[in-house]
């Protein structure tokens, strides 16, 4: 137990907040595994795939509790009920469905009992596998949870940064490597220990020129015990193999005792693999959490100084500005410390200036907000619906409520702006905010906190399945097995290329009918993307038979495939998508269905908008029929937007398009009121009714209160400029009725998406 302790230790040292429990998982499952034999393959990949690997969706009956039990959960509870230990699981579910449904809404169904016999005969992994199924969103704190059952709850709680302790365990021969992440810079930790222990220290940041200025400062150490911390590695790659040689020289005879060679970098492919299998390596990671962060803020520049604590506290607004880089941090990577500090200096310069000249005059809040918005945080930004994001955020900071007595930060009032006070009373105020941040101080809905559980379990079973090795799926089937299983049946499946001479014939290119043009763009990238999956699958055979070689693609292609993920390979030449392997098949055999029908029979008079290849040219091609068909400009010519009752709709629009497809995130559409609402509790996503986009003249828009609602083709939200000029994932706004001010539903973060992250 102490050799495991001190394993874990160590190498915790090296290792992300992140992965420390992950790797406390892996811990656990070799043990079981090896030592006790409690871990079936079979289950084990089912846990981290949620898929018996087959092209198959396994769908036994219709979702018995569609009302609230997501469709994944459902097919993934009848995937599971084909493994030994879990056949059943899915009959009696349906049988039982209250039963079931007690267990689905419990706070903490981690900690619950499974219902009958599933409690008795199943083992805690086994109840985990279970829970993915049911409430993923609890998966991160059962794992928690069975680390601590089995090992002891010191391996959930990841020893504290100590830099003493890192030090005794340092040689002079061996560098020391800070891996940095966003946020985090050691040089203020390190001087101060260099400061405690007496010795000097010499740093330099790598960079154009540097390389020789710091090969002279190694060498100087290594005689007189300097210690020497080169900084940013990863900005310095050409000089990195001339490291690596210099730190393979260093020996005991060649390094006084008291030398130590610091380096920090980002995870970086340049850096020396050498270097890092013969360094002690160690992060340190910014704290979690909100109220961790505010405190920080106040023991670090520019807060912790007293003139500053002062100038802050007699706005009422030192809290605030942590309060807003977290939210920001919330909604992009690329929010900086540095950000912060200058957005404090600004606002104590404000102040100061707008008191020197009127002492009764008001906060200068509108330069405030700029500066702030537009400038400081701003500067990094370069997405519209980004900027409108930010801005909703700071608004709700840089306004005159703030300055009240005990300012709500929240609507409960858990969060607050205390009374005046100096800086130690309001880190004393602070202290007592709740450990994890909730989702109403940043103007969420709580079903955000499920979506964010939900990434951390994604997240975890991915990096795991990044670890595992090529081994037997158990059942007797090899890896290789399994692949040409799944490769037979797609292949199976697949039709026939589209035949585009005979589209082309029936459906020719004409003045009045843009539709035909998207039809055929439509057919011809299908096709490609059809010809690289055959091709893959084709040579992936004869390389699995060894009648070619098995090239890194087709390497990766098998690897992707086993582990139920979309082939890297296909993404290349595919339409953005987040599912898992066998619900992309689905989706892609679907979006070919719709297009056979289009040939056969003529567009549908409700298009199916999730199914388009390239979304932007079918509703350019809307806009394109109206403005041909009135003879006006196409740049007069706007998209409007009506949302229908449910019901089958035969005929075509006399103008415009009516369309389906997409799904609220965020919100939900009240049939009964007409207006958008607020989320469901646990529903996360919810169907959008058939909408009417009827293209009309600039000055005849419709004029309602309304949010203008963005529209993403997956849940990732964000994605790069193609060469046409569009985004790859955003496609539109939509104006959807709202008695509520659109600011309200910007906070709560609410889209639209053409397809989910998974069926």
């Amino acid at each position: 137990e102490c050799f495991l302790r001190q394993i874990f230790v160590n190498v915790c040292r090296s290792l992300f907040e992140k992965d420390k429990l992950l790797f406390a998982f892996l811990l656990v499952i070799t043990i079981e595994r090896d030592e006790h034999a409690n871990v079936d393959p079979q289950e084990w990949r089912f846990l981290l795939t949620g898929m018996v690997a087959s092209m198959e969706n396994v769908m036994s009956a219709p979702n018995p509790a569609a009302e609230w039990l997501p469709e994944r959960s459902w097919t993934e509870l009848c995937r599971v009920s084909s493994l030994p230990k879990f056949e059943g699981l899915a009959n009696d579910f349906a049988e039982n469905i209250s039963l079931w449904k007690m267990f689905y809404d419990l706070v903490e169904p981690h900690k619950g009992m499974l219902h009958g016999k599933w409690n008795e005969e199943l083992n805690s992994l086994q109840r985990t596998i279970v829970l993915r199924c049911l409430r993923p969103d609890k998966v991160v704190l059962r794992i928690q949870d069975f680390v601590t059952e089995k090992i002891g709850r010191q391996f959930v709680e990841p020893p504290p940064f100590d830099l003493t302790l890192i030090f005794q365990d340092s040689a002079a021969t061996a560098p020391l490597v800070f891996i940095l992440s966003a946020g985090t810079d050691p040089t203020a930790v390190l001087l101060s220990f260099a400061q405690q222990r007496g010795q000097p220290i010499r740093t330099i940041s790598l960079g154009q020129g540097q390389g020789p200025k710091a090969e002279r400062a190694i060498k100087e150490g290594r005689g007189d015990g300097t210690w020497v911390m080169l900084q940013n590695c990863h900005l310095a790659a050409s000089w990195m193999p001339r490291l690596e040689i210099i730190c393979e020289g260093f020996t005991e005879s060649s390094c006084v005792n008291q030398f130590r060679l610091w380096l920090t970098s980002y995870p970086s492919e340049h850096f020396p693999v050498a270097i890092l299998q013969n360094s002690v390596k160690m992060t340190n990671e910014p704290p979690k959490g909100l109220r961790t962060n505010i405190m920080r803020a106040y023991s670090t520049e520019p807060l912790n100084g007293r003139k500053s604590s002062r100038a802050v506290s007699s706005s009422k607004a030192g809290v605030l500005g942590e309060v807003k880089t977290k939210r920001l941090a919330m909604w992009r990577k690329h929010v900086e410390e540095a950000d912060f500090v200058i957005s404090v200096r600004q606002l104590k310069m404000f102040l100061q200036e707008s008191i020197d000249e009127d002492p009764l005059a008001d906060a200068p809040f509108e330069a405030l907000l700029y500066t702030t918005g537009q400038c400081n945080y701003g500067g990094r930004v370069t997405d519209d619906r980004d900027r409108i994001c930010m801005m909703n955020l700071l608004q709700g900071i840089y306004c005159e409520d703030i300055l009240r007595e005990e300012a709500m930060l929240s609507r409960s009032g858990t969060y607050y702006v205390p009374s005046e006070k100096d800086a130690k009373g309001y880190v004393a105020e602070v202290s007592k905010f709740p450990i994890n941040a909730l989702t109403e101080v940043f103007g969420l809905h709580e079903n955000a906190d499920i979506t964010k559980d939900m990434q951390e379990t994604a997240l975890m079973f991915s990096s795991i399945l990044l670890t595992q090795g090529r081994v037997s799926s158990g059942g007797g089937k090899t890896r290789e097995e399994v692949v040409t299983e799944m490769t037979n049946s797609l292949l199976a499946r697949l039709p026939a290329d589209f035949d585009l001479e005979k589209v082309q014939d029936r459906w020719p290119v004409v003045y009045e009918e843009s539709m035909n043009t998207v039809l055929i763009q439509e057919c011809i990238r299908f096709n490609r993307l059809l010809a690289v999956i055959r091709t893959s699958m084709e040579n992936l055979q004869r390389a699995l038979k060894g009648f070619v070689l098995m090239s890194t693609d087709l390497d990766q292609l098998a690897t992707d495939m086993y582990d139920g993920k979309q082939p890297a390979l296909w993404a290349k030449r595919s339409y953005p998508s987040l599912m898992s392997l066998t619900s992309y098949v689905e989706d892609f055999l679907e979006r070919l269905a719709m297009l056979t029908k289009w040939i056969r029979n003529g567009p549908p008079v409700v298009f199916w908008i999730s199914g388009f290849f390239f979304t932007h040219a079918f509703l350019t091609a809307a806009l394109q029929n109206f403005a041909r068909k009135y003879r006006v400009p196409i740049d007069d010519v706007q998209m409007d937007f009506e949302m229908l009752k449910g019901k089958d709709y035969e005929e075509k629009p006399t103008d415009g398009v009516y369309v389906q497809g997409l799904f609220f995130e965020g919100a939900r559409w009240d049939a009964q009121t007409h207006q958008i609402a607020e989320s469901a509790p646990k529903i996360l996503f919810t169907k959008a009714p058939v909408m009417w986009f009827k293209p009309c003249q600039t000055a005849r828009v419709s004029s309602y209160p309304h949010y203008n609602c963005p529209v993403y083709r997956t849940a990732e939200r964000r994605g790069t400029l193609s060469t046409t000029g569009h985004s790859t994932n955003f496609v539109l706004n939509i104006r959807i009725p709202s008695e509520k001010p659109s600011a309200h539903w910007t906070g709560r973060g609410v889209a639209m998406l053409t397809q989910l992250t998974d069926a």
